[in-house]
C-alpha cells in the first residue's frame, strides 16, 4: 500500500506545474494535493513529513518559477472552498488563504473598503500575499493584515498577530508555517473614490509593465535606495535575450517567456543580469521571485 493511499482522490502523479504558473513552465510535480481542508492538509504533511518527502505550497503562480525538472515531492494547491471563503464582519475580513487577491481588492473597493487598492495590478493568493508580503510602490498587504491562522508543518495550528509575522520588504517570517486564512483590517470610505484609485493604480501598472506577457512579475528586489529596473537597464540589458527569454523592453525587472522558452532560459538570464549589474555597479541583485529548484525525494510509492 503506497504512504499516499488515504488520499487517493485528491492526489495527482506526475502532474505538469506549468499549467499552474504565469510562466507556463516548468516540468512536473511528483504530487499534486488538493485538501478538503485544514484537517485533510495536516494529515497530509504528518504523512510526508513521516516519508521524508518534501511539500510546497504554489498558490496562483505568479511569483514563482520552476524548474524545468518539476518537483519530486508534494505541491499542495489550497483551490478547495474551504480555503476560499470571504467573511465581512464591518471593516473586518476574515479571507481564506486560496482567495485570489485581485478579485478581492476590486470588489472592496467597490463597496468603498479602502487598504487593498494599492495592490491594484498584483496577482497572489491571499496565502502568498502573506508570505511575499505582496506590494509594490503605492503600499504593501501586510499593512492590513490583523492576524493569521497558520498550520505548522507537524500538523498543528496557530494564531499569529500581526507582530509576530514579521512583514518585511517582500517576505514575511512564516518558516515553514502554511497560511490557512489572514483577518484583514480596512477603512470605510467613498466607494467612488476608493474604485477610482483602484482603477488608477490598475492603469498606471498596465502602461509601466508587460501584464500582457507571460512573466512572473519583478524579477529582483530593489536594492536599498535603487531600482532593480533602472540598474538593469542602465546595464544595458533591456531586451537582451537567452533562448525564448528576454528581457521586457517595457520594465527591465521582468522577464517574458517567449512561445518555446524554457525554465532554463529564463534561469540563464537571470544570471546573467545579476553578473552585469554586480559588474557595472558593484550591486547584488536579489531575486523577488521564488525559484523551485530540482529537489529528490526519497522513493516509497508502493
Amino acid at each position: 500500500m503506497s504512504w499516499w493511499s488515504e488520499f487517493a482522490n485528491r492526489i495527482e502523479r506526475d502532474t505538469p506545474l506549468g499549467r499552474h504558473t504565469w510562466y507556463r513552465l516548468g516540468g512536473p510535480a511528483r504530487y499534486l494535493f488538493r485538501p478538503r481542508d485544514a484537517e485533510d492538509l495536516a494529515s497530509l504533511l504528518t504523512r510526508a513529513k513521516h516519508e521524508d518527502i518534501p511539500v510546497k505550497v504554489l498558490g496562483s503562480g505568479a511569483n514563482v518559477l520552476i524548474s524545468d525538472d518539476g518537483f519530486d515531492g508534494v505541491v499542495v494547491r489550497l483551490d478547495n472552498d474551504a480555503f476560499c471563503t470571504t467573511t465581512r464582519r464591518g471593516t473586518s475580513l476574515e479571507v481564506g488563504a486560496g482567495v485570489d487577491l485581485m478579485p478581492l481588492a476590486r470588489r472592496c473597493s467597490e463597496q468603498g473598503l479602502s487598504g487593498l487598492e494599492c495592490l491594484a495590478g498584483i496577482p497572489a493568493t491571499v496565502g502568498g500575499a502573506v508570505r511575499m508580503n505582496a506590494g509594490g510602490r503605492f503600499g504593501e498587504f501586510g499593512t492590513v493584515v490583523r492576524e493569521i491562522e497558520v498550520l505548522r508543518t507537524d500538523g498543528g495550528v496557530e494564531t499569529w498577530p500581526h507582530d509576530r509575522i514579521g512583514f518585511q520588504y517582500r517576505r514575511s517570517d512564516l518558516g515553514d508555517g502554511i497560511v490557512l486564512s489572514a483577518q484583514l483590517e480596512l477603512v470605510e470610505d467613498d466607494p467612488d473614490r476608493v474604485k477610482r484609485t483602484f482603477d488608477d493604480m490598475l492603469k498606471y501598472k498596465e502602461r509601466s509593465q508587460p501584464l500582457a506577457d507571460r512573466s512572473a512579475g519583478c524579477v529582483f528586489k530593489n536594492p536599498v535606495g535603487q531600482s532593480a529596473g533602472a540598474l538593469i537597464d542602465q546595464a544595458g540589458l533591456k531586451g537582451a535575450r537567452y533562448g525564448k527569454a528576454q528581457v521586457s523592453r517595457r520594465h527591465a525587472n521582468f522577464i517574458v517567456a517567449e512561445h518555446g522558452a524554457t525554465a532554463s532560459d529564463v534561469l540563464h538570464l537571470i544570471d546573467l543580469i545579476r553578473e552585469r549589474v554586480r559588474n557595472v555597479f558593484g550591486t547584488e541583485l536579489e531575486t523577488e521571485i521564488e525559484i523551485w529548484k530540482p529537489v529528490r525525494a526519497r522513493r516509497r510509492d508502493e
